[in-house]
């Protein structure tokens, strides 16, 4: 008899979603970046322990780091290290990926955020992109659309129903 080996937890690929990214910002660009993580980091990321709420890229001596991410350590798989939850994390980037990062965001408005945390194979990847702050009329007229776009939804549904 062999035994069948059933995944268990979070069957989606997707860790983490910066859901307020797209409606503060303008996305221009994205990239995806590797992550340079701790043992603990990567357990408690499998558990869905994750999150990027407040999170942003630093662009620093030719090197990106993941800023204000949100980790938090279980209790079974960081007994023996004192675990940071919002410690800096390596975001790995081909040189040429950084150097175009590093001209943009040194342009006026242009900044870089992450916009998710998910797995790749067995690895842990975070897309982060190029973004530029919104104004708020801009904010005003994505929500107004949002609402229309919901409300056509409704009508169309309610006419096929009758």
């Amino acid at each position: 008899m062999s035994k069948s080996k059933k995944k268990t937890g979070n069957t989606s690929s997707t860790i983490a979603l910066n859901k307020k990214a797209k409606h503060e910002y303008h996305i221009e660009e994205r990239f995806e970046a590797g992550l340079a993580l701790l043992g603990w980091e990567v357990k408690a990321l499998r558990a869905g322990k994750g999150q990027l709420t407040d999170a942003y890229v630093l662009l620093k001596d030719g090197e990106a780091w993941l800023l204000g991410a949100h980790i938090m350590p279980l209790n079974t798989a960081s007994t023996h290290v004192v675990a940071d939850p919002t410690r800096t994390r390596k975001l790995l980037l081909h040189a040429k990926e950084i150097a175009r990062l590093v001209g943009k965001v040194n342009q006026t408005g242009h900044t870089c955020i992450p916009l998710a945390l998910y797995w790749k194979k067995n690895r842990v990847k975070c897309e982060i992109a190029l973004v530029k702050g919104k104004k708020l009329f801009d904010k005003r007229a994505t929500e107004k659309e949002r609402d229309w776009n919901r409300q056509k939804q409704r009508i169309m549904r309610d006419a096929q129903g009758a």
